[in-house]
């Protein structure tokens, strides 16, 4: 058979070559769009939110800088916590779960919960004796957004399931809190001195 017809066999190695790269790149951007879609879905956020169509109106008073210096999750990496505080309207809700839509889409595992019925999940968790297992999963996320915090005091289960969780997550992990209260007025809401100290010396 002459060689003319077929080409040289190098030659044909070279040509498959290109065709090759794509199909595992193609491979590979689709197991990350899966994988970033299934830690998107875990998340359990209430609705999409990206640093692109954050509000910086002056009335809403955000830092754009700021924002767009967190948003770069080195907070994440150095395993910190953050606070958003602000008055109802401000878009505390909607900068926090920005925040966790960006670090899925970078590989880390989060959870956004409403703190209220967070606690509430706990408390039917210790019934039913899984609450370690329950502890255990929050303690490993890598991001893990409480919203609403102080809406509702915490009563003594709930004080003691927040000290597990802030004193699991401290140093290790970032926790992402939200509130319409004051810092300052956190001491009555999580209601116990003893409790609330250690609470707020770990974030």
């Amino acid at each position: 058979m002459p060689l003319n017809k077929f080409g040289n066999t190098s030659d044909r190695e070279h040509d498959y070559r290109p065709v090759v790269s794509w199909l595992v790149s193609s491979e590979w951007d689709d197991r990350r769009n899966r994988a970033v879609e299934r830690a998107i879905r875990q998340a359990s956020f209430r609705y999409k939110a990206t640093i692109e169509e954050i509000d910086f109106s002056v009335e809403r008073g955000l830092d754009k800088n700021l924002t767009q210096r967190l948003a770069d999750l080195t907070f994440v990496r150095e395993r910190k916590d953050m606070f958003i505080t602000g008055s109802a309207g401000t878009g505390k809700s909607y900068l926090a779960t920005a925040f966790g839509f960006q670090a899925c889409q970078k590989g880390y595992k989060v959870l956004y919960a409403n703190t209220s019925r967070l606690m509430g999940m706990l408390k039917v968790a210790k019934a039913k004796g899984t609450i370690l297992q329950e502890l255990k999963k929050i303690e490993r996320l890598d991001m893990l957004i409480l919203d609403d915090f102080g809406i509702q005091p915490f009563d003594s289960q709930g004080r003691m399931n927040l000290m597990d969780i802030i004193e699991d997550r401290h140093g290790k992990k970032s926790t992402v809190i939200t509130s319409q209260v004051p810092v300052r007025d956190w001491y009555d809401v999580i209601g116990e001195k003893t409790i609330a100290d250690a609470v707020l010396d770990r974030i």
